[in-house]
């Protein structure tokens, strides 16, 4: 079975339509029902009271017990630098958190991926390395000393046109290579999402899927929330 992970919210807000989820009590909502759809694993993108992505411990906290009060899979959380722009502060922050995900994102071509690596893994905390079309993050991840000790790559497509991703994805994958001996997750965003999970699937590589990545079903009819893009994902 095809290994789906949920992306509940991303860096999304109130203005992409109240569908996506926000508060910790509406992320678990949507998780329990994400995983009841068949999803496998959970990144959420915890908010601050104002609605915009943070690091800070008590979001992450509340965020974390209240999904983990919903569901039984593993559950991951973003360390985006939209989310906290500085690389210290960034490291600083998953250095205090108080509840831990199990496992955090880490885009490498952003200052710092480094060092905010190293913290979470000092922590117990598994990373996934996010290596991001049109960027030289699957470059520097090449020859990182943490490249071996990583979760998983998520190969992240960033190519929107639905008529390009597919080959952009192929792309990637040629330059991230077999993730250097790391399980790979491959997916796109926005109208490259469905070609690009479609094409993961047939290859055998894990996926995700979730409104943070599409707000809209393979048919372009306006998903209603988390699971029926779950459940679309894994054919249902």
């Amino acid at each position: 079975m095809t290994f789906v992970q949920v992306c509940l919210n991303g860096a999304r807000g109130a203005g992409d339509g109240a569908v996506v989820p926000l508060s910790p009590g509406s992320l678990a909502d949507s998780a329990a029902a994400a995983v009841a759809a068949g999803a496998s694993d959970v990144h959420v993108h915890p908010k601050s009271p104002c609605g915009q992505d943070t690091l800070s411990p008590r979001s992450v906290a509340a965020t974390l017990d209240a999904i983990r009060a919903r569901v039984a899979v593993p559950v991951g959380v973003t360390t985006g630098a939209w989310a906290e722009p500085d690389a210290a502060a960034r490291v600083a922050r998953v250095r205090a958190w108080t509840t831990l995900p199990d496992h955090a994102s880490v885009n490498w071509h952003e200052e710092g991926a480094e060092e905010v690596a190293a913290a979470l893994l000092e922590r117990g905390v598994g990373v996934e390395a996010g290596l991001w079309s049109g960027t030289d993050g699957a470059e520097r991840f090449a020859v990182s000393p943490l490249r071996e000790r990583v979760l998983r790559v998520l190969a992240e497509v960033t190519d929107p046109d639905p008529a390009t991703a597919e080959e952009s994805a192929r792309v990637l994958l040629a330059a991230v290579g077999a993730g250097h001996g790391r399980p790979v997750l491959l997916h796109g965003e926005e109208g490259g999402a469905w070609p690009v999970l479609r094409l993961a699937v047939r290859l055998g590589l894990a996926t995700r899927v979730g409104l943070e990545d599409t707000l809209v079903l393979p048919d372009g009819e306006r998903a209603t929330g988390n699971a029926p893009l779950v459940r679309a994902a894994l054919g249902g």
